[in-house]
C-alpha cells in the first residue's frame, strides 16, 4: 500500500490561469467589436443623420466599461501569476479612452479622431497579442 499524504500537489500556473485568460480573451474580444462600431457611427452622424449622436454616445459608455472589465480581467490574470503586460496595456487603454471620452464631450475633434485611430490599434494588437500563446509565455501548440 502506498503511503498516504494529505496534501496534493499544487496545480501548475498554466492551469490555475487558464479560465482568467479565457476571460480575458472574451472581454478584449468584446471590447474590439465595440470599438470598431464607434467610427462607423460617428460617420453616419457625420453624414446627415443627427439622431447617430446618441448611438455613438451610447456606443461610448459601453467601449469604456467593456475597458473596465477587460482592466479587472488582466488584473486578475496577473494576480494569478500570468503574465502582467495585459495589465500595464490594458491600463494604457482605460486612460486614453477616458481622455477620448473628454475630448468628444467638450468637441475637441482635432484629438477625438486621432486618439480613436490609435486606441482602435491598441486593442486590437492587444487582442492579437493575447491570442498569441508565445506572447503570454506559454508553450506553442504543436500539430
Amino acid at each position: 500500500m502506498a503511503p498516504s499524504t494529505s496534501a496534493e500537489p499544487a496545480a501548475p500556473a498554466r492551469d490555475r490561469t487558464r479560465p482568467a485568460l479565457f476571460a480575458l480573451r472574451l472581454v478584449a474580444a468584446a471590447h474590439a467589436v465595440a470599438i470598431f462600431g464607434q467610427p462607423v457611427f460617428a460617420g453616419v452622424f457625420l453624414s446627415g443623420d443627427y439622431d447617430m449622436l446618441h448611438n455613438h454616445a451610447v456606443g461610448a459608455d459601453v467601449v469604456f466599461y467593456l475597458a473596465l472589465a477587460q482592466l479587472v480581467a488582466a488584473i486578475v490574470l496577473w494576480a494569478l501569476r500570468g503574465a502582467r503586460w495585459p495589465s500595464a496595456v490594458t491600463l494604457l487603454i482605460v486612460l486614453g479612452e477616458t481622455v477620448q471620452y473628454i475630448a468628444g464631450l467638450n468637441g475637441a475633434l482635432d484629438l477625438h479622431f486621432p486618439l480613436g485611430v490609435a486606441l482602435i490599434a491598441l486593442t486590437v494588437t492587444s487582442l492579437i497579442a493575447l491570442l498569441r500563446p508565445r506572447t503570454l509565455g506559454l508553450p506553442e501548440v504543436t500539430r
